[in-house]
């Protein structure tokens, strides 16, 4: 895969949210030790504050080191060396554990010396419920004599519920990365179809464009000929073979200024162009184009020179301008203004159409995207019109936008103070 700047930000998105998972697992496994070491302290210090409680009851000076022994995650055996009552340490139990805040179910069992087994003692729960209680899970321990054994069965879950933050926003930014990997994986194969689309837009009017020329050539040299000349319906019907080609010539020319601007290699040959010259050259043209009558407003209080590109402004201007009358009524009306801030110079376009239904105006410069009309079958495009002029617009780094007015259709282009001189 080649590392051009688009797959360099994919690559850095990528390993950017992977290290923050990373991240969210080493803090993760911190505040599980952290959480574990402090239950793990508590339970020691109440188990051994109930050890003392039971020697200062019995007046009994303590002689046993180490009496606190861990066997598993959540058993611990607690040798007393000492009598000691069932009731008297469920007792003490319950008061050391909350002392400490511990809010854990645990359940425990006293080693009986008449009968040489564990008897079990009781379950305590935290909210009043008791779990099933687990007869077999206290284990003899046959080097002590005086001693009681506590098991806490909700442990693990403890240590879950402590950190359920933690775990949701880990699984937040795995989903995160999901799509992220997801969305990624969609922008390159729209990319790849956009590539494939270009190539085959490319190559089809490339071969469109062949045939098409020996037609015009071979038509112009048919409509030159005497014979054509004296046979009215020939002739018509040439002109009409003329007039058509010239129409599927401009579509195709489109198409080709479309993709071409689709490229990421498009340049800019930019030059000073006079706004005013470039309109009345288009009205003239747009007037020529149609046998109805148009009316321009020309209302440009400055003679603006532009910088842009030649080619491009000339074929933004006469798409605005050409839609206008293709969607205005009868006797199209086009008013052009000039507004000014401190940042835009704006251009408006302005019609006396029907304007667009409020539900397509956000997309009219989509490529191919076509509002549906009753007039759509007459009305010639593919709509591709508006989406090479806010293409054009990207590329020297204008804004339009579109609007519908009581009048018609507006449509706005910003261009940048720097780009236009009086």
């Amino acid at each position: 895969m080649k590392f051009n700047r688009f797959n360099s930000i994919i690559l850095i998105g990528f390993l950017a949210i992977l290290g923050v998972i990373i991240m969210q697992f080493f803090m993760l496994n911190q505040a599980y030790t952290f959480e574990k070491k402090e239950v793990e302290n508590k339970i020691y210090y109440a188990l051994l504050d109930v050890v003392e409680r039971i020697y200062v009851d019995n007046n009994s000076e303590l002689i046993v080191n180490n009496q606190i022994k861990k066997v598993s995650h959540n058993y611990y055996v607690v040798n007393v060396n000492d009598v000691f009552e069932n009731n008297i340490l469920e007792f003490y139990l319950k008061k050391e554990f909350n002392e400490v805040q511990l809010g854990l179910d645990f359940e425990y069992a006293i080693y009986d010396c008449g009968s040489n087994d564990m008897v079990y003692g009781n379950y305590i729960a935290a909210n009043g419920k008791p779990e099933k209680k687990c007869l077999d899970c206290f284990t003899k321990n046959d080097d002590l004599t005086y001693y009681f054994a506590v098991r806490f069965p909700t442990l693990r879950e403890n240590y879950f519920n402590s950190l359920k933050y933690y775990w949701i926003y880990t699984i937040i930014l795995f989903v995160v990365l999901i799509v992220y990997v997801y969305s990624v994986l969609l922008l390159l194969k729209q990319k790849k179809y956009t590539v494939l689309q270009n190539d085959f837009i490319n190559n089809m009017t490339h071969e469109f464009k062949t045939p098409l020329s020996s037609i015009l050539i071979a038509s112009n040299y048919a409509n030159s000929q005497d014979e054509i000349k004296k046979n009215p319906k020939l002739s018509k019907y040439i002109q009409i073979i003329i007039n058509q080609s010239n129409k599927l010539n401009q579509h195709i020319e489109q198409i080709l200024s479309l993709a071409k601007t689709s490229s990421a290699n498009v340049e800019m040959n930019k030059t000073e162009v006079q706004l005013k010259n470039t309109i009345r050259l288009i009205s003239d043209n747009i007037r020529l184009k149609y046998a109805k009558e148009i009316t321009f407003k020309n209302e440009l209080t400055k003679d603006y020179s532009i910088t842009a590109d030649d080619f491009h402004f000339y074929n933004i201007i006469y798409n605005i301008i050409d839609n206008a009358v293709k969607y205005s009524h009868s006797n199209p009306e086009i008013t052009i203004k000039n507004e000014e801030n401190d940042k835009y110079i704006t251009l408006t376009f302005e019609d006396n159409g029907e304007g667009v239904p409020p539900k397509d105006l956000p997309f009219i410069f989509d490529k191919f995207y076509r509002v549906k009309r009753k007039d759509s079958k007459e009305i010639e495009g593919f709509g591709i019109g508006l989406a090479y002029v806010k293409k054009i617009c990207q590329l020297h780094q204008w804004k339009i936008s579109a609007k519908n007015t009581p009048k018609g259709l507006l449509v706005s282009i910003e261009i940048l103070k720097t780009d236009v001189h009086e």
